[in-house]
């Protein structure tokens, strides 16, 4: 994996929301933004001055604007993380030192202010403490050194603690949740069941998922353990996770998508419900957003994993993805980031048609997907003024 990579580069941030806030028309003013907006969205409660804008549009509360954060925010593209990476060329020195950890995930936060600060980590991070050995390497991305396959393999996985394994996790998040003091949201995040299990079955990134979807169809009692190991490991985690300070948590599960729907509701859907209802019983106000890119043909099974985001890519029209999943789920999404590389009036106009399809609250605005290498920082700077000027 080159320096210019990184699963975990997802920032937030959010601003308090004024009591004071007026419903009166904006219509003159923001013509692109208004008169569309609503119809499909609960009616709005009464904000709270306290907690960031994010926490509160995903309860759906009365916001002024929809919070904003990109995936793979810090990272990737920001000068100042290359030149942290020339520093630090190992990306697990990079995401396991506390001090880097807080240093990274800061870096957007204090250059476009966005309304969340997500951890900067990775999904696999966990692995170790698995007894899964594992690496990110430069130019090659994750390496699983020994990919499991038998039912003895999945015998030697470890149930994951959290503070023993990663408490560096925890002592950055309790420091991210200081620094930042509720003027935008920290987020935590962990790989799902499915995409964990994948590679550590396939040994790494992978076209085809070949070797998982040998597993699933020819041995599923050895992928069913698997994935039970990981589900109980990712409840505790997120827990964790909660309890450090991330005041809302991104589940990721990237490759549930390269099940077909039948496969879904057998290999993911159970164990991604067993997390959200683990995680509500002892954390039962913590947001869970979900993200699977292509998501577009399982959006009402993403629903019903009890989640109270989906994230959904740029496939998917925002209108429609919303009048798919109903009023009482909360969107995230869904910019291409390609427009990224467009004009500043490109940029403006897509981020305008994308809030006025997502109807008035229970909206993050973000990308689709993770920032492009190479996308210019002062587009990046623009997309975040666009946002956070706009008015419902």
């Amino acid at each position: 994996m080159s320096c210019i990579h990184s699963y975990g580069s997802i920032a937030s941030f959010s601003v308090p929301s004024s009591s004071s806030f007026t419903r009166r028309s904006r219509c003159a003013s923001k013509p692109k933004l208004l008169c569309a907006l609503g119809g499909s969205v609960a009616e709005p409660k009464v904000t709270s001055v306290a907690e960031p804008l994010l926490l509160n549009a995903v309860r759906g509360d009365d916001v002024e604007r929809p919070p904003v954060w990109l995936m793979r925010q810090a990272g990737r593209y920001m000068k100042s993380y290359q030149t942290l990476c020339e520093r630090y060329p190992s990306f697990r020195e990079r995401s396991e030192n506390v001090d880097l950890i807080v240093e990274i995930s800061l870096q957007p936060w204090k250059v476009f202010k966005p309304d969340g600060v997500i951890l900067f980590s990775d999904i696999l991070t966990p692995l170790s403490g698995m007894n899964i050995p594992f690496d990110i390497v430069k130019g090659r991305g994750p390496v699983i050194f020994d990919p499991l396959h038998t039912a003895e393999d999945v015998d030697q996985v470890r149930e994951f603690v959290p503070q023993e394994s990663v408490p560096y996790v925890g002592e950055a998040l309790t420091i991210l949740r200081k620094e930042v003091d509720n003027q935008a949201a920290v987020l935590g995040f962990v790989g799902a069941p499915f995409t964990l299990a994948s590679y550590v079955v396939e040994g790494g990134s992978s076209k085809h998922f070949t070797k998982i979807k040998r597993l699933a169809f020819s041995q599923p009692k050895v992928l069913h353990a698997l994935l039970q190991k990981f589900t109980t490991s990712m409840t505790k985690y997120i827990r964790y996770q909660a309890d450090s300070g991330a005041q809302a948590v991104q589940i990721f599960d990237s490759w549930a998508t390269e099940l077909s729907p039948v496969d879904f509701e057998e290999f993911s859907l159970p164990y991604l419900k067993q997390i959200v209802d683990g995680v509500k019983e002892t954390h039962p106000d913590l947001p869970l957003i979900l993200y699977a890119s292509g998501s577009g043909g399982l959006l009402e099974r993403l629903a019903l994993t009890g989640v109270d985001v989906v994230s959904l890519d740029w496939t998917v029209d925002m209108a429609e993805g919303r009048r798919r999943l109903g009023p009482n789920i909360a969107v995230q999404g869904n910019v291409d980031p390609g427009v990224l590389f467009g004009s500043k009036d490109f940029i403006t106009s897509r981020i305008n048609d994308t809030v006025t399809k997502a109807g008035r609250g229970r909206h993050i605005l973000n990308l689709g997907h993770g920032i492009v290498v190479g996308t210019p920082e002062e587009n990046v700077a623009h997309f975040f003024e666009v946002a956070k000027g706009i008015r419902y």
